[in-house]
């Protein structure tokens, strides 16, 4: 089973120590570096390529959000997905972590199986949305004025791929919508990969946002 790796940013030790302490004893899971603000969180990624990174959203220096971006705008790091910790459930910042590129949200009182099963969807590709605020996140997320999601030319979804998407928006696992349309998980996978990519959507959580914003799928 390949490890996963990960990066912890957070200015505050005891958390950083904490989700360190939480994550080092989990099969499967390592930690591979940490870092007290957005600059050094950047340079620890670029120094080390972890599949995750757990990321404060406010932090000294520049934020998690701006670190974020720069992490994401780097292609050679096109794998790593971060995971922006927030307080509250509607963190003003949540809507910039998604837009910067994070591929889910995580609240920093979480329970601690909570937190690493978050780590394990992210590192295989999925979307950290959780069902307890996505409809009410990605509702008032849709609303608001912002840069047009880029969308590649002729990107019509196929009827199936049309489905998937609405049934991935509406935060359904792969498995969940396998057993929908009685059909694999890995066909699934295959219908999500090709349906971000006629959309240029970086991630499974780009993609539900395009979903709402293009009114793929209605609140």
């Amino acid at each position: 089973m390949a490890v996963i790796r990960v990066v912890l940013a957070d200015d505050q030790l005891l958390v950083r120590s904490g989700f360190a302490a939480l994550l080092r004893v989990e099969a499967g899971i390592t930690v591979v570096g940490e870092a007290d603000d957005g600059e050094a969180a950047v340079a620890v990624v670029a120094e080390t390529r972890p599949d995750v990174v757990l990321m404060d959203v406010r932090m000294p220096g520049i934020d998690g959000i701006e670190a974020t971006r720069r992490i994401v705008a780097d292609d050679r790091q096109a794998g790593v997905r971060v995971i922006m910790l927030t307080t509250f459930d509607l963190d003003e910042y949540v809507f910039d972590a998604l837009r910067a590129g994070a591929s889910g949200f995580l609240l920093k009182h979480t329970k601690p199986a909570d937190l690493v099963e978050a780590v394990r969807v992210v590192a295989a590709g999925d979307a950290l949305l959780s069902p307890s605020v996505t409809r009410r996140l990605i509702a008032e997320f849709t609303t608001r004025p912002s840069r047009p999601m880029p969308r590649a030319e002729g990107s019509a979804f196929t009827e199936r791929e049309h489905e998937v998407v609405q049934r991935v928006a509406q935060g359904m696992s792969n498995e969940e919508i396998a057993r929908e349309f009685v059909i694999s998980a890995a066909t699934v996978r295959t219908h999500v990969s090709r349906a971000m990519a006629k959309v240029n959507a970086r991630d499974r959580a780009q993609l539900v946002v395009f979903a709402y914003r293009s009114g793929l799928v209605h609140v």
